[in-house]
């Protein structure tokens, strides 16, 4: 039996404006791969900018994925469609997610109105994959209004998410202790609502009081991350989870904010392409003389130190023609 045919672009564009699940997941897989993704985005990306995209991040442990699910079951209540994007430590073995997000959300899993994802990081710093972007891209232009991402627990280096979200929820339990202010200078800048889930645990009055203090500590913001308190696997504090998010929205609708988030999310994906062309362009090379293995190599040797080294392929890259870096 002949193997079937991967659909064309056209196939996938008329998919995901039809709201097709099948179609919706092989463009997500298409741009996990870089397979055609240029075209498919130049098509779709003219109908994105309507749905509502959302993060959710926070150390390990912290309860996102229960959270994740207890949300898009609020909006779901709304009538709301609900992408969820979940992304997970790539798998050690073949790159892939461990697809433990699906597994735990499988109460929704068979809703139509909602759409689950599991997406590698495929050692992306940030705990984003490459194409989380994209992925967000493809639901928002299928019809989705709300779009969850749910990022892995890394620490500080979360704060990548502002790079796809435009309201970001850090998930935090009580316990942490001086942990706090150990990730203070990171990820607790990013926060526009701050859950201390697994509330009904010693320490949450303890944690709650932290976060407030700190607060109190960083004057001139426009505007106050609330704090939520929530035991996620009873739905307790879930709405109100979803209030503040929805409250954020509101205040950015009438905030100078929204315009500069607006810009900064887009120089950050487009820097990240800059960035992953420019690093391709060298992976390609063959190692010719002066190439990036060669350079490797002087390095190694201290035969020529690293600034100069990137200095020189920088200039090299940027002199040949577009057409033969492609």
């Amino acid at each position: 039996m002949s193997p079937v045919p991967a659909p064309g672009t056209s196939e996938l564009v008329a998919g995901i404006f039809a709201g097709d699940g099948r179609r919706i997941g092989q463009a997500i897989s298409a741009a996990e791969s870089g397979d055609g993704v240029p075209e498919l985005s130049r098509r779709i990306f003219p109908k994105t900018g309507r749905a509502r995209v959302l993060g959710l991040t926070g150390p390990p442990g912290a309860g996102k994925s229960t959270l994740a699910l207890k949300m898009a079951q609020a909006y779901r209540a709304r009538g709301r469609k609900v992408g969820i994007v979940a992304v997970d430590p790539s798998s050690p073995f073949t790159g892939g997610a461990i697809l433990g997000d699906r597994i735990r959300m499988s109460e929704i899993y068979t809703d139509p109105g909602v759409f689950i994802r599991s997406m590698a990081t495929r050692g992306s710093m940030g705990g984003l994959a490459r194409a989380t972007s994209d992925a967000v891209d493809i639901l928002d232009a299928a019809g989705f209004d709300v779009v969850l991402v749910e990022t892995v627990g890394v620490g500080q280096d979360e704060v990548d998410i502002i790079r796809t979200a435009e309201t970001v929820a850090v998930v935090l339990v009580p316990g942490l202790g001086d942990d706090i202010q150990a990730i203070k200078a990171g990820i607790l800048e990013i926060a526009d609502v701050f859950v201390v889930n697994k509330a009904d645990k010693e320490g949450a009055d303890r944690t709650s009081a932290e976060l407030a203090m700190m607060l109190d500590l960083t004057p001139g913001r426009s505007w106050r991350p609330p704090i939520v308190r929530t035991v996620a696997p009873r739905g307790e504090g879930v709405p109100e989870v979803v209030e503040a998010m929805e409250s954020h929205r509101s205040w950015l609708a009438n905030s100078p904010e929204a315009g500069f988030r607006a810009a900064r999310r887009a120089r950050a994906r487009l820097v990240a392409l800059l960035e992953e062309r420019f690093h391709r362009s060298l992976e390609s090379r063959s190692p010719e003389s002066n190439g990036l293995e060669e350079a490797i190599r002087r390095i190694r040797e201290r035969r020529e130190d690293p600034y100069s080294a990137a200095t020189r392929l920088f200039e090299r890259l940027t002199r040949e023609p577009a057409a033969e870096r492609a």
